[in-house]
């Protein structure tokens, strides 16, 4: 499992977003994206639903959990043969949220809000490379490290929690961000990722920050440029192994921009729109809340390389553990 606990440089970060706040749109602060809405939502079920809706698919969910948070009888005897990942552990694991999202005051039960129908916009190429993708995510026997996924490697979080756009996970769905004049940090809880975000006096001289196309990184190069209270992020060039996994599919002509606005103490309105023509028909939009949470976020000590991997190959290979 992992471990949480506090580095000195991420401790130094905490204790410098204790500071007084800055003056411009401030997004300094511990947050939480943690919900039962997803990205998508079922055919027919419509963007915004009532309270009463909201509140009873919540207690449906939280009912299945604690079913399936129950201690395992020890009389019944050994678990037998684990087979995939999921049967390793129970949701007494997990903490995705306790209801639907509040956007702008509205239940919603996805965060795309465009299209209309809350559906990925896939091309047939984008049809393609998810069903790949999903044969990454749950490949359970591979013959080396490079068949896993890159979350399974620790080389980015699980489910878009870095982003760009920033998705909700099963859990740890928390984001420190510390702001200063020149740059935003965004240290995203979820297997120890961190956006460093410089922003520019404008949209041009941002987007002529970005670096070369040749250097494809991990959660993509990004800038910023305010637009009064609204801090704007342009990512583009991102690591294609991350941009092939998913869940938000780029190719190298992939462009995310975000948004961030401070509406309250409590609560970042935060919206990203995704324009890729070689995987979508069409740019695509969604909005969420990044809500305010005591913290601190704690280191999660995941690693390319770390001892889960051995396991994993070894079991594989038949070696005892061995790679």
């Amino acid at each position: 499992m992992l471990a949480r606990i506090i580095s000195p440089g991420l401790a130094a970060i905490l204790a410098f977003a204790a500071a007084p706040a800055l003056a411009q749109g401030d997004l300094t602060g511990v947050w939480t994206n943690a919900s039962l809405t997803q990205l998508t939502r079922p055919p027919g079920v419509p963007l915004v639903v009532s309270e009463a809706d909201a509140r009873a698919r919540s207690a449906r969910y939280a009912a299945a959990v604690a079913a399936d948070s129950k201690p395992t009888d020890p009389g019944k005897g050994a678990l037998g043969e684990i087979t995939t990942i999921g049967q390793g552990f129970n949701s007494f694991w997990n903490d995705a949220g306790e209801g639907y999202a509040r956007v702008k005051g509205q239940f919603r039960s996805s965060w795309i809000v465009s299209p209309a129908d809350g559906q990925l916009p896939l091309t047939e190429a984008g049809r393609a490379l998810e069903r790949a993708a999903a044969v990454t995510r749950n490949r359970q026997n591979p013959d080396g490290p490079e068949q896993l996924a890159p979350n399974d490697r620790c080389i980015i979080g699980s489910r878009g929690s870095g982003g760009p756009g920033m998705l909700n996970n099963l859990y740890n769905s928390n984001y420190q961000i510390v702001q200063t004049p020149d740059a935003v940090v965004i240290v995203v809880e979820m297997a120890h990722d961190a956006r460093t975000i410089p922003i520019f006096p404008s949209k041009a001289a941002a987007q002529a920050g970005h670096g070369p196309a040749a250097l494809q990184r991990w959660l993509g190069d990004s800038t910023a440029w305010w637009e009064g209270a609204t801090l704007v992020v342009e990512t583009v060039n991102v690591n294609p192994e991350q941009g092939q996994f998913g869940p938000i599919l780029l190719s190298p002509r992939g462009r995310v921009t975000e948004r961030l606005t401070r509406a309250s103490d409590k609560q970042i309105f935060y919206a990203f729109q995704v324009e890729d023509p070689v995987y979508y028909t069409e740019a695509w939009r969604a909005e969420m809340s990044l809500n305010a949470i005591p913290g601190p976020v704690y280191e999660y000590a995941c690693h390319e390389g770390n001892y889960a991997m051995r396991g994993i190959l070894g079991a594989r290979r038949g070696s005892g553990g061995a790679p």
